[in-house]
């Protein structure tokens, strides 16, 4: 790992000197006090929804500098990490601007692939920003992303299904399974979608038990505590006793595509879900769409911060007209778009008082739940913790390992990559 860093920091500077040396014609320039050039970004949003709306704002940016030519790519999300480092270690093919998940910002910074944007145009009105949401942007004191949107999870659930079976949103895991049972007597379908591919998924339940992956202020492991495993155990017995169904691949398209048709009542999901699910024939009528928070595990309520950042290539050749760039799609103007169009949750403040993000029930209902969400550990080996815990938590849905084996698995695996964690 230390020897992977230093070339690739090398890398980082080499390209940074190519592009103190390049010409303004190669690199685009306000020379003139007017951005030119193009400007190469990577937006990670989802295929056919938010990717619409992004796209659109960042034809807006253009309108506002003709010069700049704006080179839209849509990179699938589970790619776009290991291409951009790819892209970055090799010093040919990384973009100008990147949105990049909370947990990869510190991972990139780390690696040198980030450009510092303290004292950039890139940082506007700073103090505007939700202290929660610029917290993923710091790396040893420095700033490397601006926040773009925020968010955190709750149980989204068929109204009319609910009625049906005359229950209400579950508050506990006790309540979440007396629910499924009363849903599956009433209306013959499951009570719960649980994502069985992605860990994120497995966070709510982790933190319901007191748990958490890492204590990164003590730098000792944490997932094989007894809370780590009681959160195993919690997700087993769900898919044990018939409250949930759950997929060893393909999770997000078979949750969607169950919720959507009917085929099971909840899912727990993010305001980022919202664009699609209203898709569904299930919601050809938005108000059949309900959200509560996740169900309380035996120690607490809790759902994970995540949200996205947008962070400048260090080896841009077009600084100027990327820090503008990243401005205007972190504006509020730009996040309120964003809250209106796609009930996403803004990172300012002041946004949420724009008439987009007032209307959207959703952003409403998440807002205080991003609030009180558990904040991610800001460690550049942040985004490498999901694997390990995926590998094992797949196992344990899927009947493979036990709960106790599969905290020790993932916790022994963790103490590998975070060199003298305790």
């Amino acid at each position: 790992m230390r020897r992977g860093i230093t070339a690739t920091a090398l890398v980082a500077a080499l390209a940074l000197a190519a592009t103190a040396c390049g010409s303004d014609d190669e690199t685009g320039s306000k020379s003139s006090g007017e951005l030119s050039g193009t400007v190469t970004w990577w937006d990670t949003s989802s295929v056919g929804s938010e990717d619409k709306v992004f796209k659109k704002l960042a034809e807006g940016f253009e309108k506002k500098h003709p010069k700049v030519d704006v080179k839209y790519v849509n990179v699938p999300f589970g790619e776009a990490q290991n291409k951009f480092k790819n892209a970055a270690q090799a010093g040919d093919g990384a973009p100008d601007v990147i949105r990049s998940e909370v947990a990869w910002t510190p991972d990139f910074a780390n690696l040198g692939y980030l450009a510092p944007l303290d004292g950039t145009a890139a940082l506007k009105n700073q103090d505007d920003f939700l202290k929660q949401a610029v917290a993923s942007t710091k790396y040893e004191d420095k700033t490397y992303a601006v926040p773009q949107v925020i968010d955190s999870m709750g149980v989204f659930y068929n109204k009319k299904m609910f009625e049906e079976a005359g229950v209400e949103a579950p508050a506990s895991l006790a309540d979440l399974k007396t629910v499924a049972k009363k849903i599956k007597d009433k209306t013959g379908k499951t009570g719960l979608y649980l994502r069985g591919d992605d860990p994120y998924y497995f966070l709510s339940f982790l933190y319901g038990e007191g748990g958490d992956m890492v204590d990164a202020g003590s730098k000792s492991v944490t997932i094989d505590k007894p809370e780590g495993v009681k959160a195993f155990k919690a997700v087993k017995d769900l898919v044990d006793d018939g409250t949930a169904k759950t997929d060893a691949s393909d999770g997000w398209e078979n949750m969607m595509q169950a919720f959507k048709n009917g085929d099971v009542a909840m899912m727990i999901n993010g305001p980022w879900a919202v664009a699609d699910t209203l898709t569904g024939s299930e919601f050809t009528d938005k108000d059949n769409l309900g959200v509560a928070p996740v169900p309380a595990g035996s120690a607490a309520q809790g759902a994970p911060q995540g949200g996205h950042n947008l962070a400048v290539y260090a080896g841009s050749k077009n600084l100027d007209a990327s820090y503008a760039f990243v401005e205007y799609m972190t504006s509020v103007d730009s996040q309120a778009t964003a809250a209106g169009e796609l009930n996403l949750l803004p990172t300012r403040t002041s946004a949420y008082a724009k008439k987009e993000a007032v209307d959207s029930e959703i952003v409403g209902f998440f807002k205080p739940v991003v609030e009180t969400a558990v904040e991610r550990p800001w460690i550049p080996e942040g985004g490498s913790l999901f694997e390990p815990l995926r590998i094992e938590y797949t196992k344990v849905l899927t009947g493979q390992t036990t709960p106790e084996k599969a905290a020790k698995a993932t916790g022994d695996s963790y103490r590998k990559l975070l060199k003298d964690w305790k």
